[in-house]
């Protein structure tokens, strides 16, 4: 018998220490080794995990931010989809289409408008898939919807302010509870007031707030807050329309900041809005200061439908409606939106399509206003001022 045989034990023992195929390329590490490394493949995970979300959030936030010009500068009202289908519809339109109503020559125009305010729309649209492209949609909804509530509170208690201080009503304007607005109070009653009607007279303040044939307030009479003056030429109704004190305070509330209203002096104070405002983002010391709303949407001027967009916010400023409504009693905001809208946008000839130029460039020209004084108080003027001193007392020293 061999020595194997002999001693089965020695056998078995040499088994059990011969490596196999599997285990030979094994090193040995240690339980916290191994830990260590899941760890780090986890936290690894996770950071692209993190990764993607801050890219979502900051998306969403683009879109929030970018969406709060719709409001302001694009339509009052209508949603996103209505303004695409109504595009979208044209585009499958074989030939010219002869059955388009006036309100869908209207709808195309704002998703015209939609693309000049957001250039990036209608190619992001194209590519983007369908998950993508409804957040996208919510999100701008959302920042268009956050402005306009924004907007609506801020005024909510400037106006009180801006009345009380000029008309100094007894009792004054509450600036909380608006029930105490509208027709039932007579300084917010007289700048609500149709032109056509005279709120001084008791017979009208009363058919107009019992609504009395004659004396219904709707759309389609311009308010007295809309004329320079609180007051209209009845032979002459285009006369101070979009000039009044109160209007360009309420829009530099808005698209500038609620202190750059206080500057409104009186009628006719409404060149410089933006331009004053555009790179204002610190102030004398130097601080950041925050960041306007004409600068977040990128509006450079003055657009009928922003004035469109404050002549409404405005109106339900000192209107008696706690809740924002397209129609409020006999008076609908979309309609009144429209007629502003198409007071600027499509003037029956050429004499109305100049007076509405020139009141555009009364809203935004940044330098008819700027007197002499105020030329030479600006910094380049002032140090060449400044030089030409230096040279002179040198000059006259010699």
């Amino acid at each position: 018998m061999s020595q194997v045989e002999d001693n089965p034990q020695l056998e078995t023992s040499s088994q059990a220490v011969r490596p196999t195929a599997a285990s030979s390329i094994v090193v040995p590490t240690s339980d916290i080794a191994r830990q260590r490394c899941r760890i780090a493949d986890l936290e690894e995970k996770l950071q692209v995990l993190e990764s993607g979300h801050a890219v979502k959030q900051r998306e969403t936030n683009y879109f929030m931010s970018q969406g709060q010009a719709i409001r302001r500068l694009i339509t009052l009202y209508d949603s996103l989809e209505d303004l695409i289908n109504e595009n979208d519809r044209r585009c499958n339109i074989e030939g010219d289409d002869d059955d388009v109503t006036p309100d869908q020559d209207r709808v195309h125009t704002r998703y015209i408008v939609l693309n000049n305010v957001l250039p990036w729309f209608h190619s992001k649209t194209s590519d983007m898939e369908y998950g993508d492209y409804t957040h996208m949609l919510k999100k701008l909804r959302q920042g268009a919807d956050g402005a306009r509530g924004d907007d609506t509170s801020k005024l909510k208690t400037l106006i009180p302010d801006w009345i009380n201080r000029e008309w100094k009503p007894d009792p004054p304007v509450d600036p909380e509870d608006k029930h105490c607005r509208g027709f039932t109070n007579d300084a917010c009653g007289r700048l609500l007031c149709p032109t056509e009607l005279d709120w001084n007279n008791p017979t009208v303040r009363a058919g107009i707030r019992d609504r009395t044939d004659g004396h219904i307030v709707m759309e389609m009479s311009w308010p007295v807050f809309l004329y320079a003056g609180y007051t209209a030429d009845q032979d002459n109704l285009e006369e101070g329309l979009f000039k009044s004190k109160i209007l360009v305070q309420a829009f530099k509330a808005i698209f500038t900041s609620p202190s750059s209203a206080k500057e409104v002096a009186g009628d006719g104070d409404a060149a410089n809005i933006i331009e004053n405002n555009r790179h204002a983002n610190k102030d004398v010391s130097g601080k950041k200061v925050k960041t306007l709303v004409a600068q977040i949407i990128k509006m450079y001027k003055v657009s009928p439908r922003s004035i469109a967009y404050v002549s409404c916010q405005l109106r339900f400023a000192l209107s008696s409606v706690t809740s924002w409504w397209s129609v409020d009693g006999d008076f609908d905001y979309i309609q009144f939106w429209c007629n502003i809208v198409d007071f600027f946008e499509r003037p029956p000839g050429q004499i109305a399509q100049r007076n509405v130029d020139r009141l555009l460039v009364w809203w935004t020209s940044h330098r008819a206003e700027l007197s002499g004084a105020a030329k030479a108080r600006m910094s380049v003027n002032a140090l060449a001022m400044q030089r030409a001193r230096l040279d002179n007392t040198q000059f006259d020293s010699e």
